[in-house]
């Protein structure tokens, strides 16, 4: 038996027909008759488990959202992209490409999660965080978010990737943290938004690595040539 339905009722983005979905039996905390979000088709949010879309947020192209995940607010899920397990997506999120968002995840605020980014366990990705390419965010410790930094104030997110690195998320950069440090060089020098850049990157060391990586580092840092 269908849990939901597509009504008439819809609206058109990127010149999708996104129709709102309604309840036909009660679940979870959602009662039948009870009104929902939109989806493109039935194929982006499960008939079974407790998994819902509801307020203005939407799922469409090839994204799925299934098992007890909810979807709402403003939030928005696409690509190929898959919400599951007890996960959670709201506000104004956004999840998309081929990124997965499971185990009891949150991810809400202006947060970003595409790519391959995997983000799962009890980890919450809120505020303006990036979290993309490969990351791996399994923990609260795996990700940094500092803003507003630098020329432009703006934020800037350190995450862990699947090689258990770090990847910089930066206005339009985006590689390892050895390679944001170099472009900071580069760009800035050694004025004030190259210092707080890399006190940034030192403090997401610190963070995502853990003390015997930082303080092996420094040690390093410190011998001479």
């Amino acid at each position: 038996m269908k849990k939901y339905e597509l009504t008439a009722e819809f609206i058109e983005q990127w010149g999708k027909k996104l129709f709102r979905i309604k309840a036909l039996i009660s679940f979870g905390s959602v009662e039948a008759g009870e009104l929902g979000g939109y989806v493109e088709k039935e194929d982006n949010l499960a008939q079974d488990g407790d998994a819902w879309v509801c307020d203005n947020a939407w799922v469409c192209d090839n994204a799925r959202v299934y098992g007890n995940a909810w979807v709402c607010d403003d939030a928005r899920v696409y690509g190929n992209a898959r919400v599951c397990d007890n996960a959670w997506v709201c506000d104004n999120a956004r999840v998309y490409g081929n990124a997965w968002v499971y185990g009891d995840a949150r991810v809400y605020g202006n947060a970003r999660v595409y790519g391959n980014a995997r983000v799962c366990d009890n980890v919450m990705v809120c505020d303006n965080a990036w979290v993309c390419d490969n990351a791996w965010v399994c923990d609260d410790a795996d990700y940094l978010l500092i803003g507003r930094i630098g020329s432009r104030f703006s934020f800037t997110t350190f995450f862990k990737n699947k090689d258990k690195g770090i990847t910089v998320s930066c206005g339009c950069f985006l590689g390892t943290i050895a390679e944001f440090r170099a472009k900071v060089t580069d760009t800035h020098g050694n004025n004030k938004h190259a210092k707080m850049y890399n006190l940034a990157a030192d403090m997401a060391e610190l963070q995502i690595l853990g003390e015997e990586y930082f303080d092996k580092l420094n040690t390093n840092k410190s011998e001479p040539f």
